[in-house]
């Protein structure tokens, strides 16, 4: 029968064992979150100055800029920013039209994402939006100007809560936009894709 002594032992074992998977599990996904995105076969990019169409789904019918959200609710990468992206919405609502599009293979619909994330505002589902605009990987923001022409395709920020002011690329860029300055000269961590591959989140 085992003493006290040896419990304490063992339930010490069992805590750091717990400890060491969370530690390991964190620091993985900490990894594959400062890790670009793989680049599929065939890319091509877009360039900023392009024409985008948005096709009618999102026909706003005004001269705001748009801002896409390209999101997958399965992806890690994605939840973690769906704050700050709801920040975003709340902040420059009135000067931008919002939209998220869906990218999963996954039977979601545009008023279930509405809910479970509490947001309001329209939902897609056009796997075409992403080819057009250049974006591989979620989550990704892509910024077009009241002419629907490319500003901007990139990363939200360089920390995976969206906590670094000094890199909050895409509030950065709409803050560009809107006070019509010229473009903004990005990094790389804003240019290059970080997240998860379209569309289900295998990488």
């Amino acid at each position: 029968m085992p003493t006290n002594s040896m419990r304490k032992w063992i339930a010490a074992f069992w805590l750091l064992f717990l400890a060491t998977i969370v530690s390991g599990f964190f620091w993985y996904n900490q990894l594959v979150y400062i890790l670009p995105t793989p680049v599929p076969v065939g890319y091509h990019g877009v360039k900023n100055g392009q024409l985008i169409s948005v096709g009618t789904a999102l026909d706003f019918n005004n001269s705001k800029p748009v801002f896409l959200h390209f999101f997958n609710p399965d992806c890690p990468c994605s939840r973690f920013n769906i704050s700050h992206f709801k920040s975003l919405v709340k902040t420059y609502g009135n000067s931008v039209n919002f939209a998220i599009v869906l990218m999963t293979d996954k039977p979601y619909t545009a008023s279930e994402i509405r809910k479970r994330f509490d947001i309001n505002v329209p939902v897609v589902k056009d796997s075409t939006l992403a080819l057009a605009t250049g974006v591989y990987s979620t989550p990704q923001a892509v910024i077009l100007q009241g002419n629907r022409k490319l500003y901007y395709r990139g990363n939200y920020n360089k920390t995976r809560y969206c906590t670094d002011e000094k890199t909050s690329y895409a509030k950065i860029a709409l803050d560009n936009l809107l006070q019509h300055h010229q473009p903004f000269q990005f990094d790389r961590l804003a240019l290059q894709a970080y997240g998860c591959t379209l569309p289900n989140c295998k990488n």
